[in-house]
C-alpha cells in the first residue's frame, strides 16, 4: 500500500478504522502523518445509510474517539469540530472495506450502502470521484458478487499475491 502510485500522490487520504477481521490499517494511517498527509475516517449515522469522512489530527488522536454500537471507533454524534472531507478539498483516495469483492471491482459491504452514497456525494463534489483502492484478503475474492444499481465499482482491489 505504502509503495503504491496513487497513494505516494494523494494528499487528501480516507481509511477506515479496522475491525478485527478486517485488513488492519493501523500502520498505514501512522504512514499517512508521517508523509504529511491528510487523513479522514469514516463516521456513520445510525438507522441511515449517511456517512461522513472526518479529519483525524494524528495518529494518537484515535485513542479519544468514541466505540459504537458496531464495536467501531468514531468520532461522536456531537464532534463539530473536525473537518469534513467534502465541506473542504475533498478527497483524493479511499481505502475502502468490504466482505467481499469480485475481479471486476465490485463490492459486497455490510449491507447499510454507506460508501456507495458517499461516493456519490463525492461525484457531486468540485474535486470530483476519489480513486478507490479495497484492502482485502485473498479469501475474500470471488468469482463474482451481487451487486445493484446503486453499486459503485472500485478502481483498484490490493491482496496478498494479487
Amino acid at each position: 500500500v505504502i509503495g503504491h502510485p496513487k497513494y505516494q500522490e494523494s494528499k487528501r487520504i480516507a481509511i477506515f478504522l479496522s475491525m478485527p477481521d478486517e485488513i488492519q490499517t493501523e500502520e498505514i494511517i501512522k504512514d499517512i502523518f508521517k508523509q504529511g498527509k491528510e487523513c479522514f475516517i469514516p463516521r456513520y449515522k445510525p438507522h441511515s445509510n449517511h456517512m461522513d469522512m472526518l479529519k483525524l489530527s494524528s495518529a494518537e488522536d484515535i485513542s479519544s474517539l468514541t466505540l459504537t454500537s458496531w464495536n467501531i471507533l468514531q468520532p461522536s454524534d456531537d464532534d463539530s469540530v473536525r473537518e469534513e472531507a467534502l465541506a473542504g478539498g475533498g478527497l483524493d483516495l479511499i481505502f475502502m472495506p468490504g466482505l467481499g469483492f469480485d475481479k471486476k471491482g465490485n463490492r459486497l459491504g455490510r449491507g447499510k450502502g454507506y460508501y456507495d452514497t458517499y461516493l456519490e456525494r463525492c461525484m457531486k463534489h468540485p474535486s470530483g470521484k476519489p480513486y478507490t483502492i479495497a484492502l482485502a484478503f485473498k479469501e475474500q475474492i470471488c468469482k463474482s458478487v451481487p451487486v445493484t444499481e446503486n453499486d459503485v465499482q472500485l478502481d483498484e482491489i490490493l491482496y496478498e499475491d494479487c
